[in-house]
């Protein structure tokens, strides 16, 4: 069965033109004007991704992402104005998988989506691996289940945030670099830059602080990279 994208934008030609494109690739489409329309269908009839651009009436993206990422870890691509760097890095942080700035070409937005699907199905189990479970100290990750714990209690972590932790925890003390982590959460030679696994790093600190507020199992050696240590 296809999978369906929910595509949020208030300009109805991007809209239009997004899904007869994404259509043609075999997708299902749901369109909405806003992030109330988009929260208000997705609460009753869920996405396997959302395209959200940042800026709309009535409740732009980062709001529309807020609300959504309580109560869902769907992957979310960001669609920003070539001037919204802090944007960019705000959607991150809050747990967008990736982003793509506007004007944007229908066939990088097609293999961003396909990538994003791709890290999804890995981490799911969706798609056969040979990984097994993975303990490391008080953290346990469980790639078919996409599942992570610390100490006992599930961190909920997005896609791309499971593949970085996953790469940092293979080699407990050793550094992995910016370089690396990209290439363990990404693929098709898509290009992001260092800001990118930084916010996803500064989030997955945040996720685990919550069940645990001292946990300091991510050390960050500056211009390097980071490192994964077992408590």
């Amino acid at each position: 069965m296809s999978d369906t994208i929910a595509l949020v934008d208030d300009d109805q030609n991007i809209r239009a033109s997004v899904s007869i494109a994404l259509e043609g690739e075999g997708y299902r489409v749901r369109s909405f004007g806003d992030g109330v329309e988009a929260l208000r269908g997705l609460a009753t009839t869920p996405a396997d991704l959302v395209v959200l651009d940042i800026k709309m009436p009535r409740m732009d993206g980062m709001e529309a992402l807020t609300r959504l990422r309580r109560t869902s870890d769907v992957p979310v691509i960001f669609l920003t104005s070539k001037d919204d760097e802090v944007d960019e890095v705000l959607g991150l942080k809050m747990g967008a998988d990736d982003y793509i700035t506007k004007p944007f070409s229908m066939r990088l937005l097609i293999e961003r989506i396909r990538a994003v699907l791709r890290r999804r199905d890995v981490a799911s189990g969706a798609v056969e691996t040979d990984k097994k479970i993975m303990q490391r100290g008080d953290l346990v990750l469980d790639p078919n289940r996409h599942r992570c714990d610390w100490r006992g209690r599930e961190v909920k972590l997005t896609v791309t945030e499971f593949l970085i932790l996953e790469s940092l925890a293979q080699r407990p003390g050793h550094v992995k670099t910016r370089d690396q982590l990209m290439d363990a959460a990404y693929d098709d030679n898509i290009y992001v830059d260092d800001r990118t696994i930084d916010s996803h790093i500064k989030r997955i600190r945040k996720k685990f602080k919550v069940v645990d507020e001292g946990f300091s199992g991510i050390d960050t050696l500056y211009g390097v990279g980071y490192r994964f240590h077992e408590t």
